[in-house]
């Protein structure tokens, strides 16, 4: 493949930048941040605009916090200058990273994404026998610096722009010469990156018919476990050539099925993990304490309720989501079990209401409009578990 050189006239574009701190700023318009940056607009993209032709970008400014969804994960959050010189370098180049991958590479990419990886593996679990997952140990962590540079010097040969990727990428570190910051929109393209050689050995020399990948979590089919396991070995010596290595393997005959993205997929069903099911629980629970606490508004709420709820819609869960709103139900003082009610049409003229906008009480009927309280109960209706 032809490298490619010259860009970084075109990302230090102030076109490019403008659009680079509308991108950085989607979302976030009401941060402080956001705002200092955009008090002075045209000053600070000319500085940045220098910075990116001199080669001298400040990188490596992170505020750092932890998660535990799915599990214990340590956030990089970017300064908001950085945040703009990533979107800034990828509007550029977006193009030359994704000619680089196949077609059945899913992650963070225009018209893939988690529901069409899940997509195409459930429609191959009903034609082959048997189906092989594999993952990276630590991926973030174990991504080597001079392995994911190398790679980058196969895609481009302009200097300039390979020595500020370089400074992104030496910017953080778990161990001498390793890891990524997971949070930076340019993390999200060197992983997807960095495994793309497994990805043309499995399809292109091992030729697996039906084969996807899904960041570190990769999953293939066969109708001879033997040959599934071979190419499994394969693999895993394909992939210590990057420095990183999988998890102990699951092969499986597809009516028992395996583990994939929060989902356990089998031959014509799919339901969530146990850790995925006590995740939307937990979740669930946690987002109406906010409601409740007034830390979140109504729109705030239904904001993280909607995700919530479509990625159990999406797998066999109508008893879990069930049970999950009678739990609800039984826990809620009256008003708000007044609510739940009203949005099932049992409730009386004159029922005490639910929380409004103005976290005042109000009287309902036997509908009930701009209620957050009940919208919970109104999206699993809509999901027939009522």
């Amino acid at each position: 493949m032809k490298r490619v050189g010259h860009l970084i006239e075109t990302i230090s574009d102030l076109d490019n930048l403008y659009l680079a701190f509308y991108k950085a700023s989607l979302g976030k318009k009401g941060k402080n941040e956001v705002i200092c940056f955009a008090k002075n607009l045209d000053e600070n993209l000319q500085i940045l605009r220098r910075q990116i032709l001199s080669g001298d970008v400040s990188v490596g400014n992170y505020r750092y916090f932890t998660i535990f969804d799915p599990k214990k994960r340590l956030i990089c959050a970017a300064s908001f200058s950085e945040r703009v010189l990533h979107h800034a370098i990828m509007n550029v180049c977006h193009p030359y990273f994704e000619r680089n991958l196949i077609t059945d590479s899913y992650a963070t990419r225009v018209g893939k994404g988690v529901y069409s990886a899940l997509d195409k593996a459930m429609k191959a679990m009903s034609h082959y026998d048997y189906v092989a997952k594999l993952d990276v140990r630590k991926y973030f962590d174990s991504i080597s610096h001079e392995v994911l540079k190398s790679k980058l010097r196969h895609l481009f040969k302009d200097e300039p722009l390979l020595a500020i990727l370089g400074k992104i990428i030496d910017s953080y570190e778990t161990k001498a010469g390793c890891g990524l910051p997971i949070g930076n929109l340019t993390s999200q393209y060197f992983a997807n990156l960095y495994l793309s050689d497994i990805d043309h050995f499995a399809k292109e020399q091992l030729q697996i018919p039906v084969y996807l990948r899904y960041m570190d979590d990769v999953i293939f089919f066969g109708n001879d476990k033997k040959t599934l396991l071979s190419q499994v070995a394969l693999l895993d010596e394909k992939v210590k050539t990057l420095l990183v290595n999988f998890k102990t393997p699951v092969v499986a005959d597809t009516n028992q099925g395996v583990p994939f993205l929060g989902y356990k997929i089998r031959r014509h069903r799919m339901t969530l993990t146990a850790r995925s099911r006590n995740r939307f629980k937990r979740k669930l629970s946690q987002y109406h304490d906010l409601l409740e606490e007034n830390t979140w508004n109504d729109k705030e709420y239904q904001n993280h309720i909607i995700p919530l709820v479509a990625f159990t819609q999406k797998a066999y869960t109508k008893s879990l989501r069930r049970k999950v709103i009678k739990d609800i139900e039984g826990q809620e003082s009256y008003a708000r079990t007044a609510c739940f009610a009203a949005a099932a049409g049992t409730t009386t003229r004159g029922t005490a209401g639910c929380r409004t906008g103005t976290t005042t009480r109000r009287t309902i009927g036997t509908t009930t409009t701009a209620s957050a309280s009940s919208f919970l109960s109104l999206r699993f209706q809509e999901m027939d578990v009522s």
